[in-house]
């Protein structure tokens, strides 16, 4: 509910309740305590028309008041924001998109993303899609770096949606893990979906059979390919200071399947505490993966294209230090 008024008035049993407390409950008002805390502070929440506190206690005869404004219109600005292009021509972009950089505009990060500098960059881009995605056909987690490509042209961007659909977009990851793997090449299938208690993690939903469990999940597949093990302790033995670094193909594209898969069979992605990395090894801030290969069929020649990159200079280092001996 948006844009408007409300009045609450308390019912015996919450009396002595916390006010943001007894707020959140109200089915009315679907807003979570953040959000109730936040209307608060800006004076949007009055008892008996007064300013209050989260913490107030409630009474049977207080009168409270919420005013809720009306959402803000949201635009994406253009932002002259450095990128790395890999390729451009009058259908597509393709970008060596660096860690950290938000891939679109969401909750929280509406400025400094890639759409607001493609937008800047590039004199039009697709208009199909969501509204703050133009020319968006896929999308990098904030903290995974490497290749994405971007349509200029309503047509650019059918043509790539139809293939990411069909799965014959072929993406290539490399990725650092924790523990040394065994077998040279596996595949996992798990399907992926929101973790049934914390809420903006990811997590594998287990079939059974042919039947799948209650919890909303869908089918993910993801192929990896062991490039080099270390193992401070020799042979195949886990120990504290054992990786993997690896080769990932994904034929799904699930939010954060990589780095749940991974974790799923027991080898975290180095740098996310997340899904069981450790938090602040190698003073990262994130996950070392990284889209190091990107192949489709151009939409406007109809020839396949192939695009790669070379590692980021942070995997490159940690690598480095790892196979010297070095501590975190």
């Amino acid at each position: 509910m948006t844009g408007h008024d409300l009045e609450c008035f308390i019912p015996a049993e919450e009396k002595g309740r916390r006010l943001d407390q007894f707020l959140s409950s109200v089915d009315k008002l679907t807003l979570s305590r953040s959000q109730i805390k936040k209307l608060i502070d800006d004076g949007l929440i009055t008892v008996n028309d007064r300013p209050t506190e989260p913490s107030y206690k409630v009474k049977s005869d207080d009168r409270i008041k919420v005013i809720i404004p009306p959402p803000r219109a949201l635009t994406v600005k253009p932002q002259n924001i450095r990128l790395d292009i890999v390729y451009e021509d009058n259908d597509i972009i393709v970008v060596n998109k660096p860690k950290g950089m938000v891939t679109h505009p969401a909750p929280g990060n509406y400025d400094g993303t890639l759409v607001n500098a493609l937008l800047y960059h590039c004199d039009h881009l697709a208009t199909l899609g969501a509204p703050l995605r133009p020319g968006i056909v896929h999308r990098l987690d904030k903290d995974t770096s490497g290749l994405i490509v971007a349509a200029k042209t309503d047509a650019a961007y059918a043509s790539l949606a139809k293939q990411l659909k069909s799965r014959t977009m072929e993406k290539t990851y490399i990725a650092l893990v924790h523990g040394v793997i065994k077998n040279d090449e596996g595949v996992i299938e798990a399907r992926i979906g929101r973790h049934p208690v914390e809420r903006k993690k990811m997590s594998v939903i287990e079939s059974r059979g042919s039947r799948v469990t209650s919890q909303k999940s869908r089918e993910a597949f993801t192929s990896y390919k062991v490039i080099n093990r270390f193992s401070a302790k020799g042979g195949f033995a886990s120990g504290e200071k054992d990786y993997t670094l690896i080769e990932v193909k994904i034929k799904t594209g699930r939010t954060h399947q990589i780095r749940v898969h991974m974790s799923h069979i027991g080898h975290p992605l180095v740098g996310d505490p997340t899904y069981g990395g450790k938090k602040g090894e190698f003073e990262l801030k994130g996950q070392l993966l990284h889209a190091k290969k990107l192949g489709f069929v151009h939409p406007g020649t109809g020839k396949f294209v192939e695009f790669e990159t070379k590692l980021p200079k942070e995997m490159k280092e940690v690598i480095t230090i790892i196979e010297s001996g070095g501590r975190e």
